[in-house]
């Protein structure tokens, strides 16, 4: 809550729940499954960050961001259905947007875009790459191009 209020004091009118390692397979890769899911915890944020945007009327962002699936090379099905249930999450504690944050490579990129699209709420996507792209040497330009088709089409 502190931390949000934080945000809030300095003129956020955002507060995004903080969800960035919270996807089962991040939590296992990291070796914390013994307390929380990452249902439980995406829960938790989304109360948090909603009690406070409720203060300053503020909007509440919920974001999903890279998976140790997709650099493991899971299938795309496997890699978005775990956008899915973060995403599931987001809807059911009614988010007013979503955020594909911090991607490295633009095809998971891509991958989580259609899903949280698929919410109908309106989305934003973010990307981890430097001037020659992605870690795949996807050029800016391309990776652009991708996202749009992926859904990130202003709408």
């Amino acid at each position: 809550r502190q931390l949000h209020r934080e945000f809030l004091r300095a003129g956020s009118n955002v507060m995004q729940t903080f969800t960035f390692y919270a996807s089962d397979d991040k939590l296992e890769n990291r070796g914390h499954t013994q307390r929380f899911t990452g249902q439980q915890i995406n829960e938790a944020a989304c109360d948090l960050a909603r009690e406070v945007a409720d203060e300053g009327d503020a909007l509440v962002a919920g974001g999903v961001s890279q998976t140790p699936a997709y650099l493991s090379c899971k299938s795309e099905t496997d890699v978005k259905a775990i956008f899915k249930k973060q995403t599931d999450v987001f809807v059911k504690k009614n988010v007013d947007f979503l955020i594909a944050e911090y991607f490295e490579h633009v095809e998971e990129a891509e991958w989580a875009v259609q899903v949280l699209k698929s919410t109908g709420k309106a989305v934003a996507a973010t990307l981890c790459i430097g001037p020659e792209g992605d870690l795949n040497r996807v050029s800016p330009g391309d990776c652009a191009v991708r996202l749009v088709k992926a859904g990130m089409n202003g709408s």
